[in-house]
């Protein structure tokens, strides 16, 4: 599963080149990817966001707790 940060820079890719009017982007790899629409594009814009949403909001499984009586030994 890729990281926050390359889902950041990602959907700041696909962000701009749909702003910009462009079907085609390339991956931080060096891929290239061309979008057939602009519906298309969005549908991948959406897709990353909920992924983003997914890998920020990952659930906790397990709280470690700690106590001491304040006593040295």
């Amino acid at each position: 599963m890729p990281t926050v940060a390359e889902l950041d820079a990602w959907l700041a890719t696909l962000r701009t080149a749909r702003f910009g009017g462009v079907l085609s982007v390339r991956t931080a790899d060096g891929r290239s990817v061309t979008y057939k629409s602009d519906a298309e594009l969005a549908a991948a814009i959406a897709d990353v966001e909920r992924q983003r949403a997914g890998a920020v909001n990952m659930r906790i499984d397990t709280i470690l707790v700690g106590s001491s009586k304040g006593l040295e030994t």
